[in-house]
C-alpha cells in the first residue's frame, strides 16, 4: 500500500503542477513559493484528501504551515488519523 507521502505526491504531480513543469518533486519543496500550487490548487487538494483517506479537514487547518511542502501534508494527515 502506498504511503501517504506518496499518495499525495502523485496527486501533486499529476492534478495541479503545470504539464512538464515537474520532473521530480522533493519532500521539501516549498509547494506555494515554487508555484506549483495556488490557492485553488490547495482547495482541490483538500478535497482529494478528505475523499482519499476519508477525513474532514476544518477550514482553519487549511494553513501554510499544513500545507506547504509534501512532508508538511503528511505530517498534517498523519496527526489526523
Amino acid at each position: 500500500m502506498e504511503n501517504t507521502k506518496e499518495i499525495v505526491k502523485d496527486y501533486v504531480s499529476r492534478e495541479l503542477a503545470d504539464e512538464g513543469k515537474l520532473t521530480d518533486l522533493k519532500e521539501e519543496e516549498n509547494l506555494l513559493a515554487n508555484g506549483i500550487m495556488d490557492s485553488l490548487g490547495i482547495l482541490k487538494l483538500v478535497s482529494f484528501i478528505e475523499q482519499k483517506f476519508d477525513i474532514r479537514v476544518p477550514d482553519e487547518d487549511v494553513t501554510v504551515q499544513n500545507f506547504r511542502t509534501l512532508k508538511d501534508i503528511a505530517s498534517y494527515l498523519d496527526n489526523k488519523s
